[in-house]
Order: C-alpha cells, then sequence, then structure tokens
C-alpha cells in the first residue's frame, strides 16, 4: 500500500504572464525558459545504452505456447541489445539505398520490432511514417489504405506478420522492398536480417549528420476534422516536447519511470508523448496488446497484473474499461496501485463518475495518491501544447502552456479559439502546401480549431478549460448556440451507466437531441431481450422498460438548471459502435461528432421523428 505519489513538491509551479492584443486576443505563456534539449530521440538511446545497459527498454508479451513458465512471458531487450539491434537496422537501410526523402512506412501495431526500426531509422537519418493498422486489417475495402501508400510512396513497407497483412498489401501502389518479422512472402526480407547487419562507419557517419530540424516520422492526423493529412515531425518537435513535460512534471527526471501502454504508434499521444517519454528518461516501456472494447480489455488486465506501472496513460474509455477489473479484484488493484505515480488522461474529456471511481479505488491501496492529470495537444503539436501539473479537483483543466509555448485565444463566435506557437509545433504537412499554410495565422500560431477559455479570467495560472472544437458547434432555429463539447460531457455524466458515448444533434432544429453509443451496462441490461437484429437493435434497446424509465430519468436530471443551449428533449439508441474504419471514432478513442451526424443521416432523422424509439424528456 505504498506509492510514491506525485505531490506539489515535484511539480513545476505555474508562473504565468497574459498579453493583450489589440484585436481582442490575448496570449498566456510560461515565464520559465525552455532548457536545453537532445538533438534527436536516438541520442536518448545512445545515452541510456551507455549508463544503464542492462535495463529493460521495451518488452512485449511472447506468443502463446512460447512462455515456459510464469516469469518468462516477456520478451524484454535492454537499452544494450536495442542499441546494437537499432544501429544495424540503420546500416541495412543504408545499404538498401533508402533515400532520405521517401519514408520507412510501418503499417503494424505497437511491438518491439516497430520501436527497433524507427531508432534506426533516425540514426541512419531517415524518415519513418506509422500508418494505423486499422486501415489494413480492419477495413473491408483497402482503397483509403491503397490511397495514403500513395501518397506515401514509401521506400520500404515493414509488416509484423505477412500472413495478416497480405490482403492489405496485395496490389498496393508500392515500388519497395517488403520487410516482415513472421511469414515472410517469397521475395520479401526479413526484420532479423535488418537487425543482424553489422553496422559500419557509414552509420556513424550518416548519425553524427542528422539535423534537429530533419524530418524523422511522418504521422497521419485522427481524421476528427475530416481527411487525414500528413504531419511532418521533426527531431527537434520531438525532442522539445519531452523537455517541456520534464520542466512540468519534475519527479519524470528522479526514476527510471514504468509504462505498461496499449496507445497506438500511429497517434502522436502513443508514439511521441508516451513512447518517448519512458526513453528519455530510461525507463521501461511495456507493449500492451490489449484494447479498451470488450474482446480485448483482459489483455490489458493481464499484461497490468504481470507489470506494476509507475506511470499510466489512457483514454477515458480505456479508464471506464479498467475500473470494474481494478474494483472486483483487490490482489490485482493492489498490484496496479503498488508504486503508481500518475494516472493521465488525454484525448476526450473524462466523466466526473469515471474520476470518483479511480480516486475511490486509490484511497484504498495508496497511502499517498497518485497525481491524476490531463494534457492537450495534437499531432501538429508533438504533441504536448498545455500540461496540468497542478492539483486539480476533477476532469475539465487542460492546464496551461508548457515552457516554450505560447497560447493565443482568438474570439471566435461565442468562443474563443486556441492557437499556439513553440519549438515543438510543426512548420508543414507533407506534400500539401495549401493546407500547410492555411494552418497559420499572420503572426506564425497553428490554428488548432479548439476551443477553449480561462479557469479563472483574473488568474490566468488557474489553467485553461476545454470548450470543445469551433467546428461542433451549432444553433438552433431559436438562434440559440449549442456548446457541444461542454454538453456531450454533462450527458455521458448523467445517462452513466449507459452511454458509452454520445453524438448531440439539433443543428437548425427546435431542440437538442441525443444519439447514444450504448455502454457495456446498457447491454447486459437488455440481455435477456431479443435485440440482436440490427439495424433495429438501438430501437429494441429503447422499447426495453426499466432502461428507458432510467434514460428518461436521465434526460430529467440532465435539463434541471439547464439553459436551452444545454437541455436535450430526445434520445435515441444507435444499433453499432463508432466506426474506426468509417472514421466515426479516432485511434485515441474521440467520437467525430460530424462524421456519425452524416453517416447516420437515417438515425438523425428517426431521432426526430415520431418513432415510438424515441425516448422524450416528458415521456
Amino acid at each position: 500500500m505504498n506509492a510514491p505519489g506525485g505531490g506539489t513538491r515535484r511539480l513545476a509551479t505555474p508562473d504565468i504572464e497574459r498579453e493583450v492584443c489589440a484585436d481582442g486576443s490575448f496570449i498566456i505563456r510560461s515565464r520559465a525558459v525552455l532548457g536545453e534539449f537532445a538533438r534527436s530521440p536516438a541520442d536518448w538511446l545512445v545515452q541510456w545504452a551507455t549508463r544503464t545497459p542492462d535495463a529493460v527498454f521495451v518488452a512485449e508479451r511472447k506468443a502463446p505456447g512460447a512462455a515456459t513458465s510464469s516469469t518468462d512471458l516477456w520478451r524484454r531487450i535492454s537499452y544494450r541489445d536495442a542499441l546494437t539491434m537499432a544501429r544495424g537496422i540503420g546500416q541495412a537501410l543504408l545499404d538498401l539505398e533508402v533515400p532520405r526523402e521517401r519514408p520507412v512506412v510501418i503499417l503494424s501495431d505497437n511491438s518491439v520490432n516497430h520501436a527497433l526500426l524507427v531508432l534506426g531509422a533516425m540514426m541512419a537519418g531517415r524518415q519513418t511514417a506509422i500508418v494505423s493498422s486499422a486501415y489494413s486489417r480492419i477495413a473491408r475495402d483497402m482503397s483509403k489504405l491503397h490511397g495514403i501508400l500513395a501518397r506515401l510512396d514509401p521506400a520500404l513497407v515493414y509488416v509484423e506478420d505477412g500472413d495478416a497483412y497480405a490482403r492489405a498489401l496485395t496490389g498496393a501502389p508500392i515500388r519497395c522492398p517488403i520487410v516482415a518479422t513472421r511469414n515472410a512472402r517469397p521475395g520479401w526480407l526479413t526484420f532479423d536480417t535488418l537487425a543482424a547487419t553489422p553496422a559500419r562507419a557509414a552509420l556513424d557517419d550518416a548519425f553524427a549528420q542528422v539535423h534537429p530540424e530533419d524530418t524523422a516520422k511522418l504521422l497521419l492526423t485522427s481524421g476528427s476534422t475530416g481527411k487525414p493529412k500528413i504531419v511532418v515531425n521533426t527531431h527537434r518537435m520531438l525532442a522539445a516536447n519531452q523537455q517541456m513535460i520534464a520542466q512540468c512534471w519534475h519527479f519524470i527526471d528522479e526514476a527510471a519511470p514504468v509504462v505498461v501502454d496499449w496507445l497506438p504508434w500511429s497517434h502522436t499521444f502513443g508514439a511521441n508523448h508516451n513512447f518517448h517519454m519512458a526513453l528519455r528518461n530510461g525507463g521501461a516501456f511495456y507493449v500492451d496488446d490489449g484494447r479498451p472494447v470488450p474482446e480485448l480489455i483482459g489483455r490489458s488486465v493481464e499484461a497490468l497484473r504481470d507489470v506494476s506501472p509507475t506511470l499510466h496513460f489512457n483514454v477515458p474509455k480505456g479508464f471506464e474499461a479498467l475500473a470494474p477489473f481494478l474494483e472486483e479484484d483487490e490482489t490485482f488493484a493492489a498490484r496496479f496501485f503498488g508504486r503508481l505515480q500518475v494516472l493521465f488522461y488525454a484525448a476526450a474529456s473524462l466523466p466526473p463518475a469515471v474520476w470518483q471511481r479511480f480516486e475511490r479505488l486509490a484511497s484504498r491501496h495508496c497511502e499517498t495518491m497518485p497525481f491524476f492529470t490531463s494534457a492537450w495537444g495534437a499531432t501538429e503539436t508533438s504533441p504536448l501544447i498545455t500540461s496540468v501539473h497542478f492539483p486539480i479537483p476533477g476532469a475539465g483543466n487542460i492546464g496551461l502552456p508548457a515552457p516554450g509555448n505560447e497560447l493565443k485565444f482568438v474570439p471566435n463566435g461565442d468562443k474563443l479559439e486556441m492557437r499556439v506557437r513553440g519549438p515543438s509545433v510543426f512548420r508543414s504537412y507533407a506534400g500539401d502546401p495549401q493546407a500547410s499554410a492555411e494552418a497559420f495565422d499572420e503572426e506564425g500560431f497553428y490554428r488548432t480549431g479548439d476551443a477553449g477559455r480561462l479557469c479563472d479570467v483574473d488568474n490566468p495560472a488557474a489553467g485553461v478549460i476545454f470548450d470543445g472544437r469551433v467546428s461542433e458547434d451549432f444553433k438552433l432555429t431559436s438562434g440559440t448556440w449549442v456548446s457541444v463539447g461542454a454538453l456531450r460531457l454533462r450527458a455521458v455524466t448523467a445517462l452513466a451507466p449507459y452511454a458509452s458515448d454520445v453524438v448531440v444533434a439539433g443543428h437548425d432544429r427546435d431542440e437538442i437531441g441525443l444519439l447514444i453509443f450504448p455502454s457495456p451496462a446498457m447491454l447486459a441490461k437488455v440481455a435477456q431481450t431479443d435485440v440482436s437484429s440490427e439495424p433495429h437493435a438501438g430501437k429494441a434497446m429503447a422499447m426495453h422498460g426499466e432502461l428507458r424509465r432510467a434514460l428518461v430519468q436521465a434526460l430529467a436530471q440532465l435539463a434541471q438548471d439547464a439553459g436551452s443551449s444545454q437541455r436535450a428533449a430526445r434520445a435515441a439508441i444507435l444499433a453499432s459502435p463508432p466506426s474506426l474504419e468509417l472514421g466515426e471514432i479516432t485511434d485515441k478513442g474521440y467520437v467525430n461528432q460530424r462524421a456519425v451526424l452524416t453517416l447516420r443521416a437515417d438515425d438523425v432523422a428517426r431521432l426526430y421523428s415520431d418513432c415510438p424509439s424515441v425516448i422524450r424528456l416528458f415521456d
């Protein structure tokens, strides 16, 4: 029952200044000067291979049947061995004459070999592009993947398993070698061959010539605002961002972190924030092959039973999925919280009920409470813009700009759009000069499209409240603006535990409506009822008497003390979860409101009809 905790003595004291501009906008920034940072993330690997060569750097669970005992469940790679293999990979890329301007494209999920390939490419001065495996393994139609590959024009493609990715690569518009760890097809290369290549002076020369402004990797935006863009991430951006974090969280320098993490490296949260944090600070990163979905959450629980983390990163849906396992198993909870310093959520707002569940759990198993925290950022900012490095009573506060970042608030309708300038902000989208130019204002601030406001207008050091996306909000026919982000969070809380998430509708309508994605609790409630026949499952669930009464009561609770801009008058239950393939949900678990409203136009029409399946506030 002893956790080191994240006490305020180990956090930076907020020191914020505000600059008011003539046009009504204002800028807040930290007075702290950003310290020196590494030339490249690959320099961290060299550093720790020298200082702690035998320490575990990255690990993954062995394939089923490979482990021989309970102490042999993981394939662990030390910093020394990781450097040796990364150097070999870098040399192999040089031998294959991989050009600087064309990326090594990785289609597979997180793995030890994935990590080594990224670092080996960095050491050779080559770039990687990491594409979500959803495009390759979940999607039925490969046209979106092939379109992405055509835009990237890879110099080499890596997949973990040739069998799993053969369909995706059939007919793909590529003109390069393919590398696989397992089940390589005839003519393909094997990962082991690359990693076993003896590094020579050519690799040392190439690494010495890496410049901070060189491209380290390409990441695709999540698609929550439309067609994915290809964001150029430089070595400088990635290294600067970790220095920002370290200056906010002083405790991160005090002990090597242990991270057990599932968040995909095709997204900036999992890769640039979490993985790089472990590497920068000489920590151990354990790859969790689970996900916060019913069929895979068990794998995450197994990983966390094996390895007690010091930092735990997750999206709100991940915390919600993990909570029941911790509540039902005291031994597991004691192990999970045993040395936990930080509980970190990002990518979407955390419902207060979930926050409170974890506070209750921590209070039972920790002598010193872990630091419950968050941040805000984007793929274009690699990723952290703001950091919560001070105690907060609950979710909603996204913190303050990290040292080196300037956060600008620009009036946009009845909101303030947030824009950012700093050393970890990108400069261009690959192959899209028009989008690159449109992404910045005349002062060089990146237009995030997110809205925010000061927690305390008289004290900018109190933090920033996330206020949704500027493009999500809409007007009712009365002319009333609806703040979608704020209402969504209130609705998910009011509808707990039955709503996994909600989409807010009502543009040019008389009243607000909610489309409800059912949670496991809702599905369990109606398990004895025959509601499995899509597309009518949502309608049938809405006719379940006890559930319907609970949802009506929740709508009434939501309407209490709420104006017309925050009062939902009707709701409809959706038959299926949001689709990653169709762009309804991103890798980080954030529901794309616009995409759902567009793709489920029939459900929106039903929501505003007299169909008996529509749940009304005054039923």
